[in-house]
């Protein structure tokens, strides 16, 4: 069963992971070349312009991005599946603190002296896709309507046709609205950090975002209950 939105602190969270998911793309985009971490979408599309020949664009950095993504999601539904009787806090904990984990390797990779070039801008790539792999799929197991974390499509798409205009009744709206923002403002503040300060700086306050905000989520009493898997 979904989630009411004030019965569990899970909305609240997953808005601020979608913050964290424009500080990543931000890092991504910015700092790694044409490859998304974050939007698998775009890097599919990349490929397809880049196994064409198109200038600007390579394959490698997308297929290890894509790589990444999939064995992140890899880890995160084996965590599901064996979580299955255990309290939602513990899940989600391990979950962040795996995140977190490989942004900060991520952040100790791009503060390096390689970080610009060659194989260290590989692994960071692999790192923080792998990161957004195992967030996706996490997320994706609590089954939140409306939050991703870290895609926008569905919900661009649901708050138009859904709404009043459209002659629905805006279900969800201030949640679709919020992730909208939520996305916006940490790709904003990403840029900033990126332009100013290069990779590590928002690689660490997304890591420390994400477990922080989970441990905080954790506190809840609804997350002390086990979570019904499919």
């Amino acid at each position: 069963m979904p989630f009411k939105p004030f019965a569990s602190p899970l909305p609240a969270l997953l808005l601020l992971l979608t913050s964290v998911t424009g500080l990543v793309d931000a890092v991504s985009v910015l700092g790694l070349g044409r490859v998304f971490t974050a939007n698998m979408t775009g890097n599919v599309v990349f490929l397809g312009f880049a196994l064409v020949g198109t200038p600007g664009f390579a394959a490698l950095p997308l297929v290890l991005g894509l790589a990444g993504f999939l064995g992140g999601s890899l880890l995160a539904g084996a965590l599901g599946k064996r979580a299955a009787a255990r309290p939602l806090r513990q899940w989600l904990l391990t979950a962040a603190f795996a995140e977190a984990t490989l942004l900060l390797f991520a952040a100790v990779c791009a503060g390096g002296p390689a970080h610009g070039a060659g194989h260290g801008l590989f692994l960071i790539i692999v790192l923080t896709a792998a990161a957004m792999g195992l967030r996706n799929a996490t997320v994706r197991q609590l089954k939140v309507p409306d939050l991703t974390t870290t895609v926008l499509t569905l919900t661009l798409a649901g708050l138009a046709a859904d709404s009043r205009l459209a002659g629905g009744q805006n279900p969800n709206m201030a949640r679709r609205i919020g992730a909208v923002l939520a996305i916006l403002a940490g790709a904003a503040l990403g840029a900033s950090l990126v332009n100013r300060f290069g990779l590590a700086l928002p690689l660490v306050l997304a890591g420390l975002t994400t477990f922080g905000a989970t441990a905080l989520c954790s506190l809840h009493a609804s997350t002390a209950k086990p979570h019904a898997f499919d």
